[in-house]
C-alpha cells in the first residue's frame, strides 16, 4: 500500500509538528542557505560557533572549564569566537564524552532531551542525548540532500535497514506510519536467500523512487539479484543512497548495474550527526550550516590542502550535549573546489571510514555486522569489544570491561549472540586490558571467517 506523496508529505508535516521539530523550516533555511558564497557560508558558520560556544559555556560545565581555560570565555560571551580561534581548544574523543556525560548535557534543552546508545564500528558503545534541533537538522539534512536528486518528501522510500525497532517484533502501528508517509522498511540483519528472493519482489511491487541502506547490505542484494537472475524493473528510482561504511568502487558498480540507477554515498555517525552526501556529478558536500570540519595529522594539527587526516567535527546543532572539537576517527580529505552545483557548500574529496562484516547465522541467514554490535553496546560494563565468528556455531568476544561488568553481563551477551545467531551458537567471552589493532593498523570490530556462498563474495570484498 502506498499513499499519494502529497499526503505522505502532509502526515510528515503533521508528525514533526507533533514532535515539535523544525524540520520543515530548518529545510527552508537549507535551501537558502545553500547558495551562500563559501566566505557567507563561513560567516553563517561563525554566527551558529558563537551560539553553540555561549549555550556550552552556559549549560554543560565540562565544556565551560575548557573555554576558561582555553582564555575563550569572555570571547564566547561577547559572541566574537573566529572560526580560527577554536583552534585554541583541545579535541575531544568518545572517552571524554562517555566519561563525563553528566557534565555534558543540557538537561533542560528546548523540547526534552532524548538518549540513545551508539557503538556503530568503532567498538566502544557511547550513551548520549540529542535535542529536538539535531533530530530536525538530520531529516532537514537528508530531505534536501534527497532534492538534488529530483526527489520530494513523500516520494516512496526502501529502507534496507537495520536498526533496533526493526528488530523487534512487527509493530503494527510503526507499520502503518511507515507506509503513511511512504517508507518501506526490510531488515538488512535477516538476509537469507529466501529472505532476499522477497525483498526483491518487495521491492518490484513497492516501486520506489529512493532506496536506502547500509552500503555493503545493499551490494550484497544487488549481488543475490543478480544470482538469482532477477532484474529489477523501477523506472521511478532516481537513486540508490548508502550509509554506514565505505563504499567500495566495485560495489558501486554492482549496484547501478542491477538496480539500474545512480548510487550516492552518505557519511556521518549517530553521535555527531547527518555530515555528508554525494551529490549528482559525485562530488561529496559537507552539512556546512550544521558541520565544522577539521582535518589534523597524528600531532594534532591541520593536515596542508588536500591531504588525509583525521576528521575533527564539531557538531554546531548539538547544544543539548555538545560535540565540540570531536575527533570521529575517520579518515578523510577535504578539497578546495567549488560545489560544481554551484553551492556555497563545502567539498570532501575522499573518506575512508570504518569497514565491518557480515555474520552468518545457524540457519544460513546473513546478517550485517550492526546485528551483532547492537547486541554489545546495549550491555553495561563493556568499554571496547571485538567479535570474531570463527564457525557458524562459534563466536568469540573480546571485552575491555568496565566497572559495571559482571555476570549478568556476560550472561546478558551470551544470550544476546545466541538469540541472533542461533541456540547452538557457543561464545567464548575472553576479558583483555586492550584490543589491539589488526596488523594493517586497522580497526574491526567485527570479523568473520565464515564464508559467503557463491557470488554473493562479490558485495562485500574489498
Amino acid at each position: 500500500m502506498s499513499v499519494p506523496a502529497w499526503f505522505a508529505r502532509s502526515v510528515y508535516r503533521a508528525q514533526e509538528a507533533a514532535m515539535r521539530r523544525p524540520t520543515f523550516a530548518m529545510l527552508a533555511e537549507l535551501e537558502r542557505t545553500q547558495w551562500l558564497s563559501r566566505d557567507a557560508m563561513q560567516d553563517y558558520q561563525t554566527r551558529r560557533l558563537n551560539g553553540l560556544l555561549q549555550s556550552a559555556l552556559s549549560h554543560s560545565p565540562w565544556h565551560a572549564d575548557r573555554l576558561r581555560a582555553a582564555g575563550l570565555d569572555e570571547a564566547v560571551k561577547a559572541g566574537g569566537v573566529t572560526l580560527a580561534d577554536l583552534a585554541r581548544l583541545p579535541t575531544m574523543n568518545k572517552r571524554d564524552a562517555r566519561d563525563n556525560v553528566d557534565q555534558l548535557v543540557w538537561r533542560e534543552a528546548p523540547g526534552g532531551i532524548f538518549k540513545y546508545t551508539t557503538g556503530g564500528s568503532s567498538g566502544e558503545p557511547l550513551i548520549f542525548y540529542f535535542g529536538r534541533t539535531r533530530q530536525a537538522s538530520d531529516a532537514a539534512g537528508r530531505m534536501r540532500a534527497r532534492r538534488w536528486w529530483g526527489l520530494q518528501p513523500g516520494d516512496r522510500e526502501a529502507y534496507l535497514w537495520g536498526a533496533p525497532v526493526e528488530l523487534n517484533k512487527t509493530d503494527r502501528i510503526k507499520t502503518l506510519r511507515d507506509r503513511l508517509v511512504n517508507q518501506l522498511v526490510l531488515n538488512a540483519f535477516a538476509m537469507s536467500p529466501e529472505r532476499m528472493d522477497g525483498y526483491l519482489d518487495a521491492l518490484q511491487a513497492w516501486q520506489p523512487r529512493c532506496v536506502y541502506g547500509y552500503a555493503s547490505s545493499v551490494a550484497l542484494l544487488a549481488a543475490h539479484a543478480e544470482a538469482r537472475q532477477r532484474p529489477l524493473r523501477m523506472p521511478g528510482l532516481r537513486v540508490v543512497c548508502t550509509t554506514g561504511e565505505p563504499l567500495y568502487p566495485h560495489q558501486r558498480e554492482l549496484i547501478a548495474r542491477v538496480f539500474g540507477a545512480p548510487v550516492a554515498n552518505e557519511f556521518g555517525s549517530r553521535d555527531i550527526g547527518f555530515t555528508a552526501h554525494e551529490a549528482p556529478g559525485g562530488q561529496m558536500l559537507l552539512m556546512s550550516e550544521s558541520h565544522l570540519v577539521e582535518v589534523l595529522d597524528a600531532a594534532g594539527q591541520p593536515v596542508a590542502p588536500g591531504e588525509a587526516g583525521e576528521a575533527v567535527i564539531t557538531g554546531l546543532t548539538s547544544a543539548a550535549q555538545p560535540f565540540i572539537r570531536y575527533r570521529t576517527g575517520d579518515v578523510l580529505r577535504v578539497s578546495a573546489e567549488p560545489a560544481a552545483g554551484g553551492q556555497g557548500l563545502h567539498v570532501i574529496a575522499e573518506v575512508t571510514g570504518r569497514q565491518t562484516d557480515f555474520v552468518v547465522a545457524a540457519d544460513g541467514r546473513v546478517m550485517h555486522a550492526l546485528a551483532v554490535i547492537y547486541v554489545l553496546r546495549a550491555v553495561p560494563g563493556i568499554a571496547q569489544f571485538k567479535c570474531i565468528q570463527h564457525a557458524l556455531d562459534r563466536m568469540e568476544v573480546q571485552i575491555v570491561p568496565n566497572a559495571e561488568w559482571n555476570e549478568a553481563a556476560h550472561a546478558a551477551v551470551v544470550a544476546g549472540l545466541r538469540a541472533r545467531l542461533g541456540d547452538a551458537l557457543h561464545v567464548e567471552v575472553r576479558m583483555l586490558d586492550d584490543i589491539p589493532p589488526e596488523a594493517s593498523g586497522k580497526h574491526r570490530y567485527v570479523v568473520s571467517r565464515v564464508p559467503l556462498a557463491g557470488s554473493l563474495k562479490q558485495a562485500v570484498a574489498n
